[in-house]
């Protein structure tokens, strides 16, 4: 994994790898994001284009390790601890907002020494508590008698209590030593965070004062001794048998892009939806992805209207263009407010000039593995745009959203026409780029989707996209197919020169996910129904079906790597994208079997998924591996597992027409599951699966007919 510093809290637009911030009011705050699987910055500026013979080769900084970390997440706020409770200054630990920390150390002790921590854990996306005990006897035996206990949250708060069982009443001195270096998120993670800031008494609480801003710890009540040489404060207190007392710390800063949270407002994105079955892990799994999507919601600070999703924590805090489409776009059945914020947040970012880059979204280069050079995350953007609205409108976007939206979705359009008038595929950025596999499967599906908005708003255009994508089909279908000895294979990608690049990899379910039409039909796919079989046959293979989900690449291609974030890790996104492409396409046995296995390990990963995890293959009573690099809430990830839970219902709306199709998952593969609480049309829809495979709708606005 790979990691990319942007100078603000939103997005890296960059092309060229080095990173750049989009201009002020371009729906970013400032301050610093260490993001994953881009280049960068932190990676090393200035990484080759496409078009070089070889990429320079530059070490990355390491990352530290983020696996065993707990991460609480109310964008711009955000918590970041380990499991022993205390905040000691060391690594990432620390409150922090709009990436800036407010405070790296918060350590405690209790009648003169450190409790004994025994339990953490995370109560929502936004809360973690810590349990740790006292023994206040030395000869009272191994049994500890009082019970502090610790909750943490994103938005600045610690509540600190102590519970004594005492049969005694106590007098308990309480002490929390306080420190900040007031760094950047990206300083920390390089290891330069700088020395800790001077304290100062203030109020009932601590004040650090630095060029950039200053950082205020207030305490309720207020402590009965402060020290600001040391950071301390002290309370004395008298706890009963059985009593408690609490403490209670904010944490607030004032300073270049520490902002407002968008959880403390009451624009609220997404639909509470819930859902029960015959296995329990489905309410978990979706509750967990719902709660860390809306934790990772992040307002358009010039355009507070817009909410869009950031990549993840704690790395990539801010904008990503592809993978919030993606996001965004898997987060339909809740809704669409989280789609058009994104579209529209992306539209003012839509390069409008003339020249060949007219339409086009910018976007950072994403490393690509060993075999192929850098991809650039824009095209996929610009790919996903009218993909989105398009769907979008589907699932019962306001026709004047489309209206405001649709010049931006025209203009990605005349991007793809523009860029493929020399030939059938679209290439990468620059002379001699690859033509990789999945961005003809992102391309085709752009065009057809395209073409269905444009015909819908008497807009030009749709006729020759649809030529375009049928003309592109009958030649992918013999250009982009390795035969061999096992029944072939899509390739990768095909070098400039014609030759194909045969790996087997994650990056072929896009060609499955063909994209959503009028009246609940998919568009057509790329590849014809025989090779269509024989890539069923592949994913749901063990080259690539982990048994934990599916792998990025196969575990007999040359420089695979189980913890390899493009060459062997499990990808949640693309698990979910092969599981739902898989069962449309009627290959339920392989859908279920990736289904069952991201299901699996959600529950090892207390149903929070991270953006991947390695692909060793499971065995009877293991776990899978994190990666310890990984974004944990990813939005991609959080969003894949609201795709995953509606493919099984099989919901395709069309509100336009004012029908909604159902087309279940048969095989019933988790049982019967009931999902309530969805939105379609802008209101409450419910569907429920019984275990013979058969949907049902249980509630749905009055004026959606189902259809067949």
């Amino acid at each position: 994994m790979t990691a990319d510093v942007s100078r603000q809290f939103g997005s890296s637009a960059s092309d060229s790898g080095a990173t750049r911030a989009f201009p002020p009011g371009r729906g970013t705050a400032r301050s610093t994001t260490v993001g994953a699987g881009q280049t960068g910055a932190l990676a090393g500026a200035g990484v080759p284009t496409p078009a070089a013979q070889a990429p320079v080769a530059r070490r990355a900084p390491e990352l530290p390790p983020v696996h065993r970390a707990l991460i609480c997440v109310a964008l711009p706020g955000l918590v970041i601890s380990s499991d022993q409770g205390q905040l000691t200054g060391q690594g990432l630990e620390g409150f922090y907002r709009g990436g800036r920390r407010l405070l790296s150390r918060c350590q405690i002790r209790v009648a003169g020494r450190e409790p004994v921590a025994v339990q953490a854990r995370m109560i929502a996306a936004d809360r973690a508590r810590f349990v740790a005990t006292v023994r206040t006897a030395p000869d009272a035996g191994p049994d500890p008698d009082v019970v502090v206990e610790r909750i943490r949250h994103a938005d600045g708060t610690e509540r600190i209590t102590l519970h004594s069982s005492a049969p005694r009443p106590l007098r308990l001195p309480l002490e929390v030593a306080l420190g900040t270096d007031f760094a950047e998120l990206g300083a920390v993670a390089a290891g330069s965070s700088g020395r800790e800031l001077a304290a100062m008494v203030h109020d009932s609480g601590m004040r650090w004062s630095a060029p950039t801003g200053h950082a205020v710890v207030t305490a309720t009540p207020p402590p009965t001794d402060a020290l600001a040489s040391a950071g301390l404060l002290r309370w004395e207190f008298e706890l009963p048998p059985g009593g408690t007392r609490t403490v209670e710390l904010r944490v607030r800063g004032e300073g270049a892009g520490i902002s407002r949270a968008v959880t403390n407002s009451t624009v609220r994105p997404l639909a509470p939806a819930q859902a029960q079955g015959d296995d329990s892990r489905v309410g978990h799994l979706l509750k967990t992805c719902i709660d860390d999507l809306q934790a990772l919601s992040v307002r358009d600070p010039a355009h507070p209207q817009d909410v869009y999703p950031a990549a993840g924590a704690p790395w990539r805090c801010g904008l990503a263009p592809a993978e919030a489409l993606a996001a965004a776009r898997m987060a339909l059945p809740l809704g669409t407010r989280l789609a058009a914020g994104t579209l529209r947040a992306l539209a003012r970012t839509q390069r409008t000039g003339p020249g060949p880059e007219h339409g086009r979204l910018p976007g950072p280069l994403r490393h690509a593995g060993a075999h192929l050079p850098p991809s650039c995350t824009g095209v996929e953007a610009t790919l996903l745009f009218p993909t989105v609205l398009a769907e979008a409108r589907r699932w019962g976007i306001a026709e004047q959203e489309v209206r405001e939206l649709l010049p931006s979705a025209e203009r990605c359009l005349q991007w793809l026409r523009s860029a493929t008038r020399e030939g059938p595929y679209l290439p990468d950025p620059g002379p001699g780029g690859p033509l990789r596999c999945e961005t003809q499967a992102h391309a085709h599906r752009a065009a057809l989707l395209g073409a269905d908005l444009l015909d819908a708003y008497d807009r030009p255009g749709g006729a020759e996209l649809r030529q375009w994508a049928d003309d592109m089909r009958l030649r992918f279908r013999e250009d982009f197919w390795c035969d061999d000895r096992g029944g072939g294979r899509p390739a990768a990608a095909r070098t400039p020169d014609g030759r194909p690049v045969p790996q087997l990899g994650s990056g072929a379910v896009h060609l499955l996910d063909t994209g959503l039409l009028g009246a609940g039909t998919c568009a057509p796919g790329l590849l014809d129904k025989v090779q269509t079989e024989q890539l069923a046959r592949l994913l749901g293979g063990p080259a690539l079906d982990s048994g934990w989900g599916l792998r990025s690449l196969g575990v007999k291609e040359a420089a695979y790597n189980p913890f390899g974030h493009r060459t062997g890790a499990v990808r949640v996104h693309e698990t979910a994208v092969a599981v739902a492409g898989l069962a449309v396409a009627g290959y339920e046995k392989e859908a279920a079997s990736l289904l069952r296995g991201v299901l699996a390990a959600a529950e090892t990963f207390g149903h929070r998924l991270p953006e991947m995890y390695a692909g060793e293959q499971r065995v009877e009573g293991g776990a899978p591996l994190p990666h310890p690099a990984a974004c944990r809430p990813a939005a991609v990830a959080a969003a894949a597992g609201v795709h995953l839970l509606a493919t099984l219902a099989g919901i395709r709306p069309d509100v336009p027409a004012r029908t909604v199709r159902l087309a279940p998952v048969r095989s019933a593969p988790l049982g019967e599951i009931g999902l309530t609480g969805l939105r379609v049309a802008g209101q409450t829809f419910s569907v429920r699966v019984s275990r013979l495979g058969l949907a049902m709708v249980e509630e749905a606005a009055d004026v959606l007919q189902l259809g067949v």
